[in-house]
């Protein structure tokens, strides 16, 4: 176990802000030539390609005590369908709605709180969730109008990345993350090579195979360099800080969304999105401080 360092956890929470929309920008760059499934094993052969050497070189255990092995698995699984949503709805989205959308994961985590772990949520966090929602369909609503059914792959990326924070939680505190990340980059590899060697034959744009050219290689190594590198920091933000701690920092993507949006591919939210952005982005917080403020009177 590692005693919580909240300073350390929330520059390392930073870094993975500001690299994940830069790998969610690039996947975008990519989205309409390089099919999905592809995309993702790229992805995550590159992490097996970078961390695995690093282990070696430098001796790291790579032992993990047995019951965290399904959890790992859990873990992987939800980290490819997260990526793959994400992905996906950045096929149809401008890069700061699809992660603002995907935002409502702090209410998310709340709901579960209450009705999945029984846990006592009071009428004021209750009302912040639903002033959060209504502020992610503002942000929704323009672009479902636009794009139809993908402008609600965030919220799938929302739900699902909920589970896997309170998963990456348990197994941080006990396998280092360099090792987590190396082994279930191993995991989703093999994983979705099955996938694509069992399913490949009977077709679907999802699981092509196509030859990417010199620039595209480029553009793929460099998701997966930004991926990995991410997600370590992501790691080790949670080995050492708790969700609560870290959550307000991770809005940080929003902002940062919306330069790289803009900066790349000239895209803004429109004053409805803006509108439902700010609301979902004071609700969060109002969620988040008050949790902490509860936290710190009981103690």
């Amino acid at each position: 176990m590692t005693q919580d360092r909240p300073l350390l956890g929330i520059a390392f929470m930073t870094g993975f802000c500001i690299l994940a929309p830069l790998g969610d920008s690039i996947a975008k760059i990519l989205g309409d030539s390089i099919p999905l499934v592809q995309l993702l094993l790229v992805r995550f052969v590159a992490q097996v390609v970078l961390l695995w050497p690093i282990i070696w070189f430098t001796g790291l255990p790579v032992k993990m005590p047995r019951r965290l092995f399904w959890l790992m698995v859990l873990r992987t699984m939800l980290h490819i369908i997260g990526i793959g949503a994400m992905f996906t709805s950045l096929r149809y989205l401008p890069l700061a709605d699809a992660v603002a959308i995907a935002f409502v994961m702090p209410f998310i985590m709340l709901l579960l709180g209450k009705f999945v772990l029984n846990e006592e949520v009071g009428p004021h966090r209750l009302m912040a969730c639903l002033v959060g929602f209504i502020g992610t369909l503002l942000v929704i609503q323009p672009s479902f109008a636009a794009v139809g059914w993908p402008a609600l792959l965030p919220l799938v990326v929302a739900v699902d990345f909920a589970l896997f924070m309170l998963v990456t939680r348990k197994v941080a505190k006990e396998v280092d993350a360099m090792n987590l990340q190396a082994q279930s980059g191993v995991i989703a590899t093999v994983l979705i090579g099955v996938v694509w060697l069992v399913l490949g034959p009977f077709g679907g744009e999802v699981l092509q195979a196509v030859s990417p050219t010199p620039y595209e290689w480029g553009l793929l190594a460099a998701i997966g360099i930004l991926g990995t590198l991410a997600h370590l920091l992501m790691t080790w933000s949670l080995r050492f800080a708790p969700s609560a701690t870290l959550a307000p920092m991770q809005y940080l993507e929003i902002p940062v969304a919306t330069v790289i949006g803009f900066l790349i591919f000239k895209d803004l939210p429109n004053g409805l999105a803006s509108l439902g952005i700010s609301i979902t982005i004071g609700a969060g917080l109002y969620v988040i401080f008050r949790e902490q403020y509860l936290s710190r009177k009981v103690a």
